[in-house]
Order: C-alpha cells, then structure tokens, then sequence
C-alpha cells in the first residue's frame, strides 16, 4: 500500500507488477479491494488500484464530487507514478469516472474496459433519487443502504453459494464514508451525457456487463457496443453487479484479451516500476 498527495487529498492506492500500466477504478460504494482477483492476475502488467476521493483510506471532502474531480485525481496519480499512459478499467461509477477521463484525456489512453456501466447523463428524476439518496446516507450512515442493495450488487443465487464474495461486497459498503458516498452521488447526479463522444473513441475497448445485472442491465452495454467503433462485448454468466468478484476466472479473461489487443508502450511512455511499491510511501 502506498499513499500520495495530489490535488489538495491523499491518495492510498495499491501499485503492483511491471510494464504497461492497467489503472484499475472502482465503484460505488467500494473501494479499492474489490479488485482483489484483478491485482496479480495479469502478468507483464503494472496494475494500479486507488481508493478514490471520499472512499476507503482516501481523504473524504464532504459536498459534491463531480466526476471531472474523480478523473483529475488519477491523472494526477498517473503524473506522480510517471505514466504517460494506461489501460483504465472501471465499474459502474468507475465506468464513467473512466469515461470522464477519456473526455478529458483521451492522449493518456491506450485501451478502455467499461463495465457494468452505462453513458447517458442522469434524467430529472434520477437526479432527484441520487440526491434523496444523499440525504438519507448523511441522515442514516451506510448500513440501511448496504441491506437493502447487497442482493442486487450480487446475483441472490450467488450470496448463497458464494458467502465470501457477498461479505466482502457488504463489508465495503457498510465501511464507505457517508460523507464520501454521498458527496459522489450528487455529482453523479450532475454527470454529463457521454454519447456523443463514443463514436470518437479510437482505442481497444472492452464492454462487459453481467448477465443478471439490475442495475446497468445486459441493454446498457449494448447500447456502448453499438456507438463504441470496434468495441467488443462480454456478458458474463451467473453474476450480477460485481462480476469481476462473483465470476473472477470469466471477467479476468474477457480483460486479458483486451489487454493483448493494446499495442505495448515504447520509450519514455513506459514506466521504470522498479520502486513502484515504495514510491510516496507516507
């Protein structure tokens, strides 16, 4: 583990491997843990994993975050580990925190895996539920929350079969900061419409999406598949939300294979790591 400041917080992130950079982006309400089955899985790879601002061991700044501030605090990590460009991977909130990025900056980008995400900007009356949801996290704290979504983050067959997995998901939820959490929800209630922009994006790109999944349904990666030029689509079996944690073999693959479409960096691009697991150590 590692910590760094940028951008007025610190930054405790996980920075493991060598050669080309995956930056890993969770979401929420996570933190960097639930890419656990992801850290070692791709070797010949540097993989990066942060708790974002508000999440985990990252500073909380309570009010709104809006995703400009999510993807400026990574590349702002990316400027401190010296890589000039990266694979980035999120889920749900970190899809568009990734996609934000792209908007950003799309030079710093060398492939994309958006899963169990979607583009389109918030309608008024998702705007108003994010924010009641706000409301009621700063009021109540995680716990109410935590219950009440845990069977949709993870298929119901899955909590049964897999008790672990639906451990480690509640556990991240009920140990989210509330301030954090709903400083993120009413940004998100604010995000802008993606759509335009996903005819421009000229990198190897992923989709992946769970076939159980709820809350970003299977319709959803779709709709990215069909705007996203050459973009391909996984949809994993017997998950919900998480699949990268209830069917880790199937959504390492489906990454793996995007990552062997993404040319390797050349030159100054490619990061000397061989500290990497020291740097900013405070």
């Amino acid at each position: 583990m590692s910590a760094v400041s940028v951008n007025g917080i610190t930054v405790e992130y996980d920075d493991s491997g060598s050669g080309d950079a995956l930056l890993l982006v969770h979401g929420h309400p996570f933190d960097r843990s639930m890419w656990r089955p992801q850290r070692t899985a791709f070797p010949g790879h540097r993989v990066i994993a942060p708790d974002l601002r508000g999440y985990g061991a990252t500073t909380v700044v309570p009010g709104v975050t809006p995703l400009d501030t999510f993807a400026r605090d990574l590349a702002a990590l990316l400027d401190h580990l010296g890589i000039a460009r990266a694979v980035l991977c999120g889920l749900s909130m970190g899809g568009q925190i990734v996609l934000e990025f792209h908007r950003l900056f799309p030079e710093r980008v060398s492939g994309l895996v958006l899963a169990d995400t979607f583009a389109q900007g918030e309608t008024p009356q998702g705007r108003k539920e994010r924010n009641d949801r706000a409301d009621a996290l700063l009021r109540e704290g995680m716990a109410g929350y935590a219950h009440e979504v845990l069977d949709s983050m993870v298929a119901p067959a899955n909590i049964a079969a897999l008790p672990e997995v639906a451990d480690h998901v509640r556990g991240m939820m009920l140990a989210a900061p509330p301030e954090g959490a709903a400083a993120a929800l009413r940004g998100r209630a604010e995000r802008p419409d993606y759509t335009a922009m996903l005819a421009d994006i000229a990198v190897p790109t992923l989709l992946v999406v769970g076939r159980d999944d709820v809350f970003t349904p299977v319709s959803d990666a779709a709709y990215l598949h069909e705007r996203i030029p050459g973009a391909r689509l996984t949809v994993i079996e017997g998950a919900a939300h998480m699949p990268n944690l209830e069917r880790p073999a199937a959504f390492n693959q489906a990454l793996a294979g995007l990552l062997a479409a993404v040319p390797a960096s050349t030159g100054a691009a490619a990061a000397d790591t061989a500290d990497s697991e020291t740097a900013a150590q405070i």
